[in-house]
């Protein structure tokens, strides 16, 4: 298990991001969250298997390719602490 946190930059607020980003999450088995960052940023934190996470991140990048300028990724241990993927303010 690997807790994965990705910051999506470009045109990525104001246009359903989120809520597609939680719509997708119910694919695959992985929990956390995603939410708008005051600097114009997405940032999603999950939770999972290195593969089901992969899989999400690449789900996302593809359903909202027009939107997005730029992923960044960091990796780092699980803590266990989410129970769904959700959708924070």
């Amino acid at each position: 298990m690997i807790r994965r946190t990705v910051h999506f930059s470009g045109r990525v607020q104001g246009v359903g991001f989120r809520y597609t980003t939680c719509r997708i999450s119910a694919r695959f088995a992985v929990t956390g969250y995603v939410r708008n960052l005051p600097d114009g940023r997405v940032e999603a934190v999950m939770e999972g298997r290195a593969t089901e996470i992969t899989q999400f991140v690449d789900s996302i990048a593809e359903q909202m390719r027009g939107f997005i300028g730029e992923i960044a990724v960091v990796d780092s241990g699980a803590t266990g602490e989410f129970d769904q993927f959700e959708v924070r303010s």
